[in-house]
């Protein structure tokens, strides 16, 4: 499958971009060094500013994340939550997760984020059965986010926010050779929130496919 973004139009992108700080520069390269296999699963730098934007656009004093890795997404979102706005991330390594903590301090935002080391489908559980979250990304196990859609739709208040990361994987969805459990789940979630009436709906190409998913 053809790839979304080239490499020109990617550097492109980046530099009409704000410009990342020096903390996120160093969490970037300290996860390419301690994970080199699976630092594919951090964000692009643009959509950290993206996830920024949005949490500062619905004004979130309450957010939701899914899948930490290293904390540059948390960071992101966590910069850009209103004053005493609090985010639970949910994650199941120590491992990735030490990292991320280490960068919460240095950036000011650890007294912000809750970071549970559960199964996240446990966690979103058992949160209150109340509409109070305002923003919530999920950007984990593929075949759980039909699960995680269920569990936070009912929980995000009028007017929040979803984001679901991945959702094109590279490019997979519209290929019928491609029949992972990743890529099923997928096209399970894409279908599933398009068909959703409690929400609208809007895909963006944005690296791998991003989906805003804003609550009626």
């Amino acid at each position: 499958m053809p790839d979304i973004t080239s490499p020109a139009i990617s550097d492109y992108l980046l530099a009409h971009s704000s410009p990342s700080d020096d903390l996120l520069r160093e969490l970037a390269a300290e996860t390419t060094r301690a994970f080199p296999d699976a630092a594919g699963m951090q964000i692009s730098h643009d959509e950290g500013e993206l996830l920024t934007m949005l949490t500062q656009l619905v004004g979130a004093t309450s957010a939701v994340e899914v899948g930490v890795f290293t904390g540059y997404s948390s960071l992101c979102i966590a910069r850009g939550l209103a004053p005493s706005g609090t985010l639970l991330a949910c994650d199941v390594s120590e491992e990735w997760t030490s990292i991320a903590r280490r960068y919460w301090d240095r950036a000011g935002v650890a007294d912000r984020i809750d970071l549970r080391i559960a199964p996240a489908i446990e966690t979103l559980r058992a949160l209150p059965a109340q509409e109070t979250i305002d923003f919530a990304f999920i950007d984990a196990d593929k075949d759980g986010y039909p699960a995680y859609y269920a569990e936070l739709v009912t929980r995000v208040r009028p007017g929040g926010l979803i984001v679901l990361d991945n959702v094109l994987r590279g490019g997979r969805v519209v290929d019928p050779s491609a029949t992972g459990p990743g890529d099923v789940a997928i096209r399970a979630i894409n279908d599933q929130v398009v068909a959703d009436p409690r929400v609208s709906v809007v895909m963006l190409p944005v690296r791998d496919g991003v989906t805003l998913i804003r609550k009626h």
